[in-house]
């Protein structure tokens, strides 16, 4: 039985920007994080949105099922990638109560050993398709798209959060 393969596979080029921008996020994060004010880290720009502290928090969440999302599509004959509700796990695991030192030393920690994972990777490897719980088909290289952007677009967030924050 052939391995279902994903329609629209990255060229290496682009994978090789995406690895890259994958494997940098960390330090996105970490800048952004560091440049809050104690003070203002746990506020929130508006009601049902999340703090400083709260996004931080959400990435350690995030990065550690996104590791096993990635196994599983590589590893797994039929994998089935299960959608979460992240406002629900800010909530119930009351994201405030967290370390956000520690929750950022996860995302660095796992970042980093998923990323040598995947830079021993041979081509062949990519292009392996699932199926996400919410959203249908879902491959190696939507893994890629989402999680090569998913700290850029939180430290945007942070940086967002700041300025509101200064502006209030």
């Amino acid at each position: 039985m052939l391995e279902p393969r994903c329609p629209m596979s990255f060229d290496a080029a682009t994978r090789k920007t995406f690895l890259r921008r994958y494997a940098e996020g960390p330090a996105l994060l970490r800048r952004a994080w560091a440049e809050v004010p104690a003070e203002a880290r746990t506020w929130r720009p508006a009601a049902g949105k999340w703090s400083a502290h709260e996004v931080v928090v959400h990435c350690a969440d995030s990065e550690t099922y996104s590791a096993i999302r990635i196994r599983l599509l590589l590893a797994e004959p039929e994998p089935l990638i299960v959608g979460y509700d992240e406002n629900a796990w800010a909530q119930r695991f009351d994201y405030h109560a967290s370390d956000p030192e520690l929750a950022i030393h996860l995302v660095e920690t796992v970042r980093a050993h998923t990323s040598a994972l995947l830079e021993r990777l041979p081509e062949e490897a990519w292009g392996r398709m699932g199926r996400h719980t919410q959203s249908g088909a879902y491959g190696t290289d939507d893994w890629l798209r989402s999680y090569g952007e998913h700290l850029e677009i939180h430290a945007a967030q942070i940086q967002r959060n700041l300025a509101a924050w200064r502006n209030r």
